[in-house]
């Protein structure tokens, strides 16, 4: 029997309530069923309380090798953060993985994105990571070391039409990886991040609706030379190599998971 790839390790995830078996799942979601069938004890966070107990109930009910546990956060609130932490602490006893999912988007130009929308992406994409990462990280030191993974975006490397502040802030967190990986690299603590393309999630769905209201057709599946849309589990599958040992030589790297977009 294969040994299971994150056993005994205890993995906080944001934005995690989008986990419920037979709905559209978000990537934080499917990362938390994906960590704890590998053996992590998982700390569901998100600031929908109902979605993420019922998540984390659901993961526990399973029976998998790890389990879990639901803590509501607003990533934008560094007290929250500190109370979050410490749960995850109080329960499991350590932390050796924070995986920085949650997430919000709006859609606009340069001059149709309203200040309050660039503050909100900034509070939730930037300083979220960052708060987070900043408490995690001595918790993760007496571990002995730990890894931190930053779902950014594509939308971090190229320019998109619609999500000016949606990109600006995901392009901070991109910058923000490399500055903490290279800050802790001595000291085994792993700072990477993904950025996923096209992908069939609840927020994608609710932001694609809003921008084809007038009954356009949906642009993104002839921009994928594979064609499709990605599933969550696919990019909840190289986050979990990056939280895992696997990865033990592998800091302030990018992973693109786009289906071929980028490479054109």
């Amino acid at each position: 029997m294969c040994a299971l790839r994150l056993e005994g390790k205890v993995a906080l995830i944001t934005g995690a309530a989008t986990g419920i078996e037979g709905e559209v799942m978000g990537i934080g979601g499917a990362s938390a069923r994906l960590f704890a069938r590998e053996g992590a004890k998982v700390v569901v966070t998100d600031l929908d309380t109902e979605r993420g107990e019922t998540t984390a109930a659901q993961i526990e009910s399973e029976g998998t090798a790890g389990g879990a546990v639901f803590v509501p956060l607003n990533v934008t609130e560094e007290e929250q953060w500190e109370r979050a932490i410490a749960a995850a602490i109080s329960a499991y006893g350590r932390l050796d993985i924070l995986v920085h999912c949650a997430g919000t988007a709006t859609a606009g130009t340069v001059e149709n994105t309203a200040a309050e929308e660039w503050d909100g992406m900034m509070a939730v994409h930037a300083k979220g990571v960052f708060l987070g990462t900043k408490h995690a990280i001595p918790h993760m030191r007496k571990a002995g070391g730990g890894s931190v993974v930053v779902v950014s975006s594509i939308d971090a490397l190229v320019g998109g039409s619609h999500g000016t502040a949606y990109s600006a802030a995901k392009g901070a967190s991109r910058s923000f990886t490399k500055s903490a990986a290279i800050q802790y690299a001595a000291e085994n603590i792993r700072v990477n991040s993904v950025h996923p393309g096209y992908t069939d999630t609840p927020l994608a769905r609710r932001v694609v609706s809003e921008i084809m209201a007038d009954g356009s057709p949906d642009p993104r599946i002839p921009r994928v030379p594979i064609q499709r849309l990605a599933q969550s589990s696919e990019i909840a599958g190289p986050i979990l190599f990056l939280a895992s040992d696997e990865a033990s030589y592998i800091t302030g790297a990018e992973v693109v998971i786009d289906g071929g977009i980028t490479a054109q």
